[in-house]
């Protein structure tokens, strides 16, 4: 274990490589999915089911993952989530009916989910304390760099065949598989394992319960409705597109990589400058509004480069938006830091499997109305948070009187 702390440099590599490939995998389907549907004579409300069929699964099971990971080590799960995931990149690329991309959304959000909360279980593992920052911050650029790139890779490799993309994600999945295999080592002790065989379990729905009903619950809804609101807008962008505009996958994944790359930079270096500045609240209170802003926008864009401002306004502000308020929660959780983060997690994947369902469906009413019900989302959580804060404000007076 600890000549593995001393030389963490490979298997972190390693561990980026893999979350940026899933990520890439993720994000690949944003341009192309809608020419899929299109293709299987499928509507809006399958797009939106098979892009919630993904979250729903990483919702339901990623906790699961994540309890075996302690019980039986990291390296089985990281690997078999691999080979899982690419097996499933494989049954998209190969589809012949409609059934069969389900199955490869669901075996996708099954096995992925199984990657993420294990990886960061492993930097822990393997990071002396005051590294781990520095771990955990490299995993996020890998993945937020793939969820960046892959709609622009995706856009490009469907110039040449739509299931080109989806057999490349498999082929990198693959061998990133066998890399994990023999390269990555495992970090937890069999006494480490034992101990974890003994822990208390507690139904996930009940822990969730408990947090709603704590200091940080109202925070914990906000996740919701954020995830929500990206998740509505990523699920059926590439349709709405394609139905209002005509536009083709190439031509939507230079939209998603231009604001994502947009979002990206704005992670990095305006969300520590603005919540030093004006507090964490004022922050999520601004990127809510800013979010439905650009939602609005998006309704009235009327050619390619209104298109991307619009959406770029909304992915400035929902970009802005997540760090602020996991910034805001960490510091409300006190020394349940993991316990609370992980159930962030789960509102996180909540939002983003309830998302496309509605907007699926709403899409078949008229396609402007996942977009206005997204705003009036945002809207309405900035009501509510102009409303907690004020409650907070009063709290801490009536306290310190």
């Amino acid at each position: 274990m600890e000549e593995v702390k001393k030389n963490y440099k490979g298997p972190m590599l390693l561990l980026m490589v893999n979350l940026f490939i899933i990520m890439v995998g993720i994000g690949l389907v944003i341009p192309i999915l809608p020419y899929y549907v299109e293709a299987f004579n499928a509507t809006g409300r399958d797009l939106g089911l098979l892009v919630a069929s993904f979250a729903f699964m990483q919702f339901l099971l990623a906790p699961v993952w994540g309890r075996l990971s302690d019980r039986i080590g990291r390296k089985p799960l990281i690997t078999l989530g691999m080979f899982g995931f690419a097996a499933a990149e494989f049954i998209f690329a190969f589809a012949t009916d409609l059934w069969m991309l389900y199955a490869s959304r669901i075996l996708a959000g099954t096995f992925g989910s199984a990657i993420m909360p294990t990886a960061m279980a492993y930097v822990a593992d393997v990071t002396q304390e005051e590294d781990r920052g520095k771990g955990m911050g490299l995993l996020g650029a890998a993945m937020a760099l793939g969820i960046v790139i892959g709609p622009g890779i995706g856009g490009w490799l469907a110039e040449i065949d739509l299931s080109l993309p989806f057999l490349v994600a498999g082929l990198a999945g693959t061998s990133a598989a066998i890399l994990s295999v023999f390269m990555l080592k495992e970090t937890l002790s069999p006494e480490a394992m034992e101990e974890a065989k003994n822990e208390e379990k507690m139904n996930q729905f009940k822990r969730m319960w408990i947090a709603l009903r704590s200091p940080v619950g109202f925070l914990l809804i906000l996740v919701f409705v954020m995830s929500f609101a990206l998740a509505n807008f990523t699920s059926i962008f590439g349709f709405y597109a394609l139905k209002r505009y005509g536009y083709d996958p190439a031509e939507v994944g230079i939209i998603v990589a231009i604001t994502g790359v947009i979002g990206a930079v704005a992670q990095g270096t305006l969300v520590g400058r603005l919540t030093k500045r004006f507090g964490d609240d004022r922050v999520v209170t601004g990127s809510l509004l800013w979010s439905a802003i650009g939602f609005i926008l998006m309704v009235f864009a009327f050619n390619y480069v209104t298109v991307i401002l619009t959406v770029s306004i909304f992915f400035l502000g929902n970009s802005i938006l997540r760090p602020a308020l996991n910034s805001f929660i960490s510091k409300l959780a006190g020394k349940q830091q993991g316990t609370i983060m992980g159930l962030n997690n789960s509102f996180l994947s909540l939002g983003n499997a309830a998302g496309p369902v509605l907007a699926g469906f709403l899409f078949e009413v008229n396609i402007h109305i996942p977009y206005l019900l997204g705003a009036a989302v945002l809207l309405g959580a900035l009501a509510a948070m102009k409303v907690w804060t004020s409650n907070k404000v009063e709290q801490t007076i009536e306290n310190s009187s």
